[in-house]
């Protein structure tokens, strides 16, 4: 089978790592960014150096005219969908709930969890036997992030309800749905949240005491896509140092 995965958020950090691992592994992969079009173009400029097939695509996941064009020239490009990555996801500076305006709210889980969901229902149209997809959620989902992202660590506990909700769905047709947890990973992430070194702050929390590379999160989301994980389906794998 001729493996063709969409990448949403694949510009930088998680989604840059898992795109370039993918391509190595022989996927033809479709970057998708929504404003970050140089940074999106340098990660299909260093695959195809390699001798990978990729191409960025522009398009806010958010919306659902702009996600079946994705899907749509994906398919174009290279063939049927065979995988899909939900990474896509925003974060805001650090806030207690009490100061959280609707606005914000509604921003976050609109991005996180409405570009989840209308991906995953494009995947599954397309998507046949033999396929999957890997949904980025976040180790905040199980803390909680009190005093600093409660409405991010909302919307990574809606994802993980849709993982388990859809992987229960599509078992019987073949296609495997699971997710990844991500901890504390260096990436530009941290810097949208208002603070760009929060990762080394708190690496003494973290039982491996130290930071996770994007690049160890990729090689999680390349596994559970494999053949190699052709038994898992509906599970989480916790990328956080033991934290």
């Amino acid at each position: 089978m001729s493996k063709v995965v969409i990448v949403t958020g694949g510009s930088r950090g998680i989604g840059a790592a898992t795109s370039k691992l993918l391509a190595s592994k022989g996927y033809a992969v479709c970057v998708n960014y929504h404003s970050r079009v140089a940074d999106a173009e340098s990660v299909v400029s260093q695959i195809t150096a390699l001798g990978g097939r990729a191409f960025a695509f522009a398009a806010d996941v958010s919306n659902e005219s702009d996600v079946i064009k994705l899907f749509e020239a994906t398919e174009k490009r290279f063939g049927n969908i065979t995988h899909l990555v939900n990474n896509a996801g925003i974060l805001f500076p650090q806030s207690r709930l009490v100061d959280l305006s609707l606005e914000r709210f509604n921003k976050v889980m609109s991005t996180n969890v409405n570009s989840c969901f209308l991906c995953c229902r494009e995947a599954v149209k397309r998507i046949n036997a033999g396929g999957a997809i890997v949904n980025v959620s976040s180790a905040a989902s199980r803390s909680g992030a009190p005093n600093e992202y409660i409405d991010y660590a909302a919307s990574k506990g809606a994802m993980d309800t849709l993982t388990k909700g859809l992987s229960l769905e599509v078992a019987a047709d073949g296609i495997r749905v699971n997710c990844v947890r991500p901890g504390f990973i260096h990436t530009d992430m941290h810097a949208d949240g208002g603070e760009p070194n929060r990762v080394e702050r708190l690496s003494s929390q973290i039982p491996l005491q130290r930071g996770g590379k994007p690049e160890e999160v990729a090689n999680a989301i390349a596994w559970l896509l494999s053949d190699e994980a052709s038994y898992v389906t509906g599970s989480f794998i916790d990328i956080a140092g033991g934290k």
